[in-house]
């Protein structure tokens, strides 16, 4: 919830939040959004699968290298974080449940 949270001070509607924080796939994302958060999935679930291919998929939506190199930053640290509070046992904050 945490994230849905953010979504939405960042200036996202309800639904679009809600339906992020369950399945992206289910929200109303512009294809540019729907093509960064699948790299995201592939890159958190199988990084050793993303290839040049994927990066052409973003280029097609007007990313450049730089953009690129944002985003995988970002989910390196976002994944990074994640793993890091699970290893250690840090629970989730009531209010993100």
């Amino acid at each position: 919830m945490a994230h849905a949270d953010d979504l939405r001070a960042e200036g996202a509607d309800d639904k679009t939040a809600t339906h992020a924080a369950d399945d992206f796939r289910k929200a109303e994302l512009s294809p540019r959004e729907r093509a960064l958060c699948e790299f995201a999935v592939k890159l958190t679930a199988r990084a050793a699968d993303v290839d040049e291919r994927d990066l052409e998929a973003l280029r097609a939506q007007g990313l450049d290298d730089a953009a690129i190199s944002d985003a995988i930053q970002v989910v390196g640290y976002f994944n990074y974080v994640t793993r890091v509070a699970d290893g250690v046992g840090i629970e989730d904050e009531p209010e993100w449940g």
